[in-house]
């Protein structure tokens, strides 16, 4: 029995056991932010080494630069999965894959700063499937914060005129889509759930290489792998380091350890910061403009977003 002396105040263990989750949500905010930085920065670097020709192969690199040492580094507990696991982050894979390519694609034809504030849809999105999943109405509030952001990209998208989105703002926008499955599948795949996040972060890759080494085997898919890298320099190989270790490595091992103790909502909320940091490289490093209508529509996206994080809570 508690001396009285020692005795917690009434509500105060409730208290206590409310704020610790709280404080372990807030500590997964803080690498889930840091990729978000990442991530800004990797349009642009990507749009320096890649091509349309490039493509495929600069994604092999990517991938496989990576993929042994993880192997290798996780390889008794790569061994541990089960069969179920192991198909669940294989799926989870194939839809990484489909990012990548459609992002890749995308930013070649397109603006830096185009495709990090396009891709901030996701935190959108993100929401309005996981409600429409618990055949939830989402708020009006968040429902007009969509609006906003879906009327930003529109500017955006037609900063010079009143024009069409170009392809690669369209490959951009399926990007987003791509996030929010993959955003919901990784909560929603039981099988992966419990497992090592270093393990599933493997067979993703893995799964992704995959995909990416049949399409480069494909006759007009553009150079291989092999050509690429022959024709890198060091600038290139720096970047190819920067998107291999830090925005692929890094920021999905980050996402699948954040979403797996928070939830998919507050992961992909959290990185709205990432068209920020877009921006900046875009236009500080890049040297890219944007014309006014543009910056209407980045300034809608941006708030659009930020209200809708508020809206979500």
């Amino acid at each position: 029995m508690t001396p009285p002396a020692l005795e917690a105040p009434r509500g105060a263990s409730h208290s206590a056991s409310g704020s610790a989750p709280r404080r372990a949500a807030r500590l997964a905010d803080l690498p889930v932010l840091a990729v978000a930085v990442v991530w800004g920065g990797s349009y642009l670097a990507a749009k320096g080494i890649t091509t349309t020709q490039t493509v495929i192969g600069v994604l092999v690199l990517r991938f496989g630069l990576v993929l042994p040492v993880l192997a290798v580094a996780g390889w008794r507990r790569l061994r541990a999965l089960t069969p179920a696991q192991l198909r669940g982050a294989g799926l989870l894979g194939l839809v990484l894959g489909g990012i990548f390519l459609l992002e890749t694609y995308g930013v070649v034809h397109t603006s830096a700063t185009n495709a990090g504030l396009i891709i901030s849809l996701t935190m959108i999105f993100t929401p309005l499937a996981e409600a429409a999943v618990k055949r939830q109405l989402p708020s009006g509030g968040f429902l007009a914060a969509a609006a906003v952001s879906v009327a930003g990209v529109v500017l955006l998208t037609q900063g010079g005129g009143f024009t069409a989105p170009g392809p690669g703002d369209l490959l951009m926008l399926g990007a987003a889509l791509a996030r929010t499955l993959n955003v919901l599948l990784t909560a929603r795949i039981k099988a992966v759930q419990e497992a090592d996040s270093l393990s599933l972060t493997t067979v993703q890759l893995g799964a992704a290489v995959l995909v990416f080494a049949v399409l480069a085997a494909v006759p007009g898919t553009g150079d291989g792998p092999w050509a690429v890298a022959a024709g890198f320099g060091a600038a290139e190989w720096a970047g190819l380091v920067f998107l291999s270790v830090l925005c692929t490595l890094f920021a999905f091992f980050v996402q699948m350890w954040a979403v797996r103790r928070t939830s998919p909502s507050r992961v992909s909320l959290l990185l709205g910061t990432e068209p920020l940091w877009a921006a900046a490289a875009g236009i500080a490093i890049g040297g890219e403009h944007l014309g006014p209508v543009g910056l209407a529509g980045a300034v809608l996206v941006l708030a659009g977003t930020a209200w809708g994080r508020r809206a979500v809570g």
